[in-house]
């Protein structure tokens, strides 16, 4: 009996989480209407989608990178672009990268880095998550609450 239980229970989730995907429940539609479906494809196709000529910096097998300027008006700026061969190629690098602090948007198998402002102007066309650096080198980020680094640190 305890079979049929976990079988019916197994149907039950399923059911129920179909149901939230098909009807949206839960799932922001304010944001998701906001932010477009994230890009996919070359590092010279994603340039290309924010209207970037890339400067291309690294092209290895496993990450290929590049400096970008746009001059669009919503996000004015110079970011770095890179693709990865792999997913965990990018959640190595990213691990690394976010210690230096920063604003990250994140796709699959690539991420743009650059001012807060250019990385949510990049989200509008681009789609992907924002991300944020590590406090302790992104002063007046959004882990500090004032702007300051305050408490437990060193002193001067």
């Amino acid at each position: 009996m305890s079979v049929t239980r976990k079988r019916l229970a197994g149907s039950a989730i399923g059911a129920v989480l179909a149901l939230l995907a098909l009807t949206g429940c839960g799932s922001g539609d304010d944001e998701a209407a906001a932010v477009p479906k994230t890009a996919t494809g070359t590092l010279e196709h994603i340039a290309g989608e924010v209207g970037c000529k890339p400067d291309m910096q690294t092209d290895a097998d496993t990450i290929r990178q590049a400096l970008c300027t746009n001059k669009d008006g919503d996000f004015d700026g110079k970011f770095v672009l890179a693709t990865f061969a792999t997913d965990r190629g990018q959640a190595e690098w990213l691990a690394g990268a976010k210690d230096y602090g920063g604003y990250y948007l994140v796709g699959r198998k690539w991420v743009a880095v650059g001012e807060k402002k250019t990385v949510a102007g990049l989200q509008g066309t681009l789609g992907g998550d924002v991300q944020e650096g590590s406090e302790h080198m992104n002063p007046g980020g959004s882990h500090n609450d004032s702007g300051s680094h305050s408490g437990g640190g060193h002193s001067g």
